[in-house]
């Protein structure tokens, strides 16, 4: 059962938010008569676990997301915008490929010789599908859809340059002893033993700008895939001294032996520890402003990368696209409700409800999109490839799920929506959620064989706080067939059989 906490006032946020956007800009970004490329430049860059509510012009008052705030305020927000689903890897899957998790190939956390499960070699994914349209692509941050030198790996997968984690286990550790260079490992001297020299966000990020005045004369694909804020609450010092002097005496995290109750406990921040460094948690004295210091980092990094995007001239001409693979997460010592983390929203990540997929989302191309712009449009990650490959100009072969939202972007065109979009989760029991118009309906313990549909009417009713299935039989009925007909059983993410197996 998920913690419900009353609704707070991110609408008036937002409100306000939409009013300054005005006052900063109205009219349509390009108005100096220059021309500009067809092809633009593009930038996605994707948060981890970071909740509706983690930025400033969406409600968050713990802490402040000025330059997160300044890009909204150049482009369009989407109030009504949704991850893959609600973990990290099938989320990705579904961004990479434009295909919901009941057809993507990738439908959960599965680590496999040192990372997760791989995409088929043959996947079309959105990295090809612009590089066969002439962008030189590269990825910075966290992979986790294929062990390096699987069918998955990022340079099979469409991209020419990768640096960061392939694993996103070892993307819970923000010291770690290597990342992954291309096809050879980068050893970080400054976090062998129990050092802490190198924070890797840092040096990935170094990474990006290089890349961006690398290609400054050609069209790139930067994918901006950041670790922030997940997993293990840990920030540079200069940014943790920020947080610590408004920080009022917390409850410290304290890590957890993944061993089981038999072995005696061993903190992972024991060098010794098995999970030291490899995907367990260090102990944090002061998570809350770990996390405040964690996300104001992120904010900054997208201020630095709008800086040298402007500096280099090529600013006008970069789609910058920002979004959260899922929902705030509960572990190593994160607090969202003490952050109001999830907005207006129900549930965490791993949850079908809100708070679990409906992400923050904000597109920023100061040469065509309007500035201080807004849409409730609703789009989904699944809808990423078909618009970014229309706005590149570049073609993808296999039939997706995705739309197209470019005519929303541009405010040109009509606009095609999705009927329904649908989302399964293969833990905790199996779950299964549609979202139909203004109607969602959530089944949950799948694996068990329930039945039952909760439906709530997300127009009056954003937070999922009263179920209205016994009121719309018919609505439910429907609903029932959509999570039927919207997937194919795939052998190796079992959800049908499994529930034949299981009963």
């Amino acid at each position: 059962m998920e913690r419900k906490k009353p609704l707070p006032s991110y609408t008036r946020h937002l409100l306000l938010f939409v009013i300054a956007c005005a006052a900063f800009s109205c009219g349509s970004a390009k108005e100096s008569g220059e021309e500009v490329a067809s092809k633009p430049n593009i930038i996605y860059i994707l948060a981890d676990d970071l909740g509706y509510g983690d930025l400033s012009f969406l409600g968050q008052e713990k802490f402040q997301t000025p330059h997160i705030d300044a890009l909204a305020a150049r482009g369009m927000v989407f109030t009504q915008h949704y991850a893959g689903t609600t973990v990290c890897a099938p989320s990705r899957s579904a961004l990479m490929t434009g295909l919901h998790t009941g057809h993507t190939p990738v439908r959960g956390n599965r680590g496999l010789n040192g990372g997760q499960y791989p995409l088929p070699e043959s996947t079309q994914t959105l990295p090809k599908v612009l590089k066969n349209a002439g962008y030189v692509t590269g990825a910075f941050g966290k992979w986790g859809l294929g062990y390096p030198g699987s069918t998955g790996d990022p340079l099979v997968q469409g991209f020419d340059v990768f640096f960061g984690y392939n694993s996103q286990t070892i993307a819970h550790n923000y010291y770690p002893r290597e990342l992954n260079d291309n096809d050879a490992i980068l050893t970080l001297e400054g976090n062998q033993g129990a050092e802490e020299g190198q924070y890797a966000p840092e040096l990935i990020q170094e990474r990006r700008l290089q890349f961006i005045e690398a290609n400054r004369d050609t069209t790139f694909f930067l994918y901006m895939p950041s670790i922030i804020p997940h997993a293990e609450l840990f920030a540079p010092q200069a940014y943790m001294e920020t947080f610590l002097k408004r920080t009022n005496p917390e409850p410290p995290y304290q890590y957890e032996s993944l061993l089981g109750p038999e072995t005696p406990y061993q903190g992972v921040d024991d060098p010794d520890h098995p999970r030291y460094k490899v995907g367990g948690y260090g102990s944090q004295p002061y998570p809350h402003a770990a996390f405040a210091a964690m996300v104001t980092l992120l904010d900054d990094q997208v201020g630095q990368i709008v800086a040298r995007l402007d500096s280099l001239g090529i600013l006008e001409n970069t789609l910058i696209v920002f979004s959260s693979d899922n929902g705030p997460h509960l572990e190593g010592g994160a607090d969202p409700d003490y952050f109001n983390s999830n907005g207006p929203f129900q549930g965490y990540k791993r949850d079908l409800h809100e708070g679990g997929i409906h992400v923050p989302m904000i597109a920023s191309w100061p040469a065509k999109v309007k500035a201080g712009s807004q849409t409730d449009h609703i789009s989904t990650f699944w809808d990423v490839l078909p618009t970014l490959a229309e706005a590149a100009g570049a073609r993808y072969q296999q039939s997706i799920d995705g739309i197209s939202f470019l005519p929303t972007l541009l405010g040109e065109g009509e606009q095609e929506t999705h009927h329904h979009l649908y989302w399964e989760f293969h833990e905790q029991g199996g779950k299964q959620a549609v979202r139909m118009g203004k109607w969602k309906g959530i089944r949950l313990n799948v694996f068990a064989g329930n039945q039952e549909i909760l439906l709530y009417d997300l127009e009056q009713d954003p937070g999922e706080t009263r179920d209205l299935s016994k009121d719309h039989p018919e609505i439910v009925a429907e609903m029932d067939r959509l999570m039927e007909a919207s997937r194919m059983e795939d052998p190796e993410w079992p959800f049908r059989s499994k529930i034949e197996t299981e009963n």
